[in-house]
């Protein structure tokens, strides 16, 4: 049975597309800007790991608190209450004077910027079947490729031209203005308080935290996050000064790398609900593995070849967050999906905030600006991403006895307990 969407469906589509846009430049910006912001800062390594992980945690902590209360309200009043928390983040570390300020900036934005993906995933869930939620997730997280494409390269110009605080001033903007589109367009999004239990909000965490066929989910959602934070803060550092791509050249990188990404995203979310998510996070998980460890290990490379290498990589990254995402938004029940998604995202970010403080330990960077030991990097990414396959399985045989006879693209009509109400 095929599915076909409404145009206020589609509306919602771009709308949580635009979202994760904002909010994952917002992270992604820093990574580019290291080369800029370690310098003119004066600071390590080490510190500028914990600038990254300083949003993890935060985002970490103020998700599992928002947890409790994720199913208690609509959904549209708390994507903006966070959403404009998020904005004035932004604006903070558009601001930042000095390392001290910024780091308060992205605890700041780590703050509320950390669970908005959990209310767009919570979002998705709610409005859309499970049998087009690969194709929904493959659209929406074109954002980060569309980050890539768009923000990163215009973001790198404003830096070299008005230092490396003024892409986050760009994105304030454009996060205003959407916030502004939510707040005049989206619809009340509430079905789920009609089947809302009367536990408290700290009992509703806990009972959700503890649920035994939630925990493959939660343990396979937070290790997936390892290989981004540990390869991505030091990522433009790397291709500076190991691959020899010059800072004019990188954004050549970062551009087409995206572009890529774009074409490849819904293709893959296609593919996730034609051969089964399980399928296609298994094949990209396997390749990324394999690209991971050769591109750690690369020395001095021509442009055209690092393009190449970075383009299939984020390919097989795409590939596994969004067959990763559609497979685990069927693992939680109606009533507990907020608080799922909360939780979820949550334990990511911690993780995340980790493993990128980590990164800072095991990388040096050498005073010619060479980074030392990056392939360590690689072997622990490489590891994180196969014990994912494994848990990620469980996780798959749970969806599937939820829903006996599922096949591969197909799901019983059953599965869309949320009709969706224009």
């Amino acid at each position: 049975m095929k599915f076909t969407f409404s145009k206020y469906q589609i509306f919602v589509i771009a709308l949580l597309a635009f979202i994760q846009f904002t909010v994952v430049l917002d992270f992604m910006i820093l990574s580019p800007l290291g080369v800029l912001v370690m310098d003119q800062l004066k600071i390590a390594t080490d510190q500028f790991g914990l600038v990254v992980s300083a949003y993890a945690f935060s985002a970490g902590i103020s998700g599992i608190l928002a947890a409790g209360f994720a199913d208690r309200f609509d959904r549209k009043k708390m994507l903006l209450f966070f959403y404009s928390g998020f904005v004035l983040g932004t604006v903070f570390c558009g601001i930042a004077p000095n390392y001290e300020f910024l780091l308060f900036a992205r605890i700041v934005t780590g703050i509320f910027g950390g669970v908005i993906s959990s209310i767009s995933f919570a979002i998705i869930a709610d409005l859309f079947p499970l049998e087009a939620r690969g194709r929904v997730m493959g659209f929406v997280m074109t954002a980060f490729a569309a980050s890539q494409v768009a923000g990163l390269p215009l973001g790198i110009f404003l830096s070299k031209h008005w230092g490396w605080q003024s892409p986050f001033l760009m994105i304030a903007a454009i996060s205003g203005l959407v916030g502004i589109a939510v707040a005049i367009n989206l619809q009340p999004i509430n079905s789920h308080l009609k089947t809302k239990s009367e536990n408290k909000a700290l009992k509703h965490l806990a009972l959700t935290a503890a649920n035994s066929n939630y925990l493959p989910g939660f343990l396979a959602t937070m290790i997936l996050a390892t290989g981004g934070y540990m390869l991505m803060p030091f990522g433009s550092a790397f291709t500076v000064h190991n691959l020899g791509i010059s800072f004019d050249n990188f954004v050549y990188v970062y551009a087409i790398t995206g572009f890529v990404s774009i074409i490849a995203g819904p293709l893959i979310g296609k593919a996730a609900d034609t051969y089964g998510k399980y399928s296609i996070f298994l094949v990209a998980s396997l390749l990324a593995s394999a690209i991971i460890l050769y591109y750690t290990s690369l020395g001095t490379s021509p442009l055209w070849f690092v393009i190449l290498i970075n383009s299939t990589l984020f390919v097989m990254i795409t590939g596994r967050v969004i067959s990763a995402n559609a497979l685990t938004s069927a693992v939680p029940d109606l009533k507990d999906r907020g608080a799922y998604m909360a939780i979820s995202s949550s334990l990511q970010q911690m993780s995340g905030g980790i493993a990128a403080y980590a990164a800072g330990l095991i990388v040096v960077q050498t005073p010619s600006g060479y980074m030392l030991g990056y392939q360590n990097l690689g072997y622990v990414v490489t590891g994180a991403i196969l014990l994912t396959v494994i848990i990620m399985y469980k996780v798959n045989e749970y969806v599937a006895s939820k829903n006996p006879g599922m096949v591969p693209g197909e799901m019983k009509p059953a599965e869309a307990e949320l009709p969706f109400e224009a």
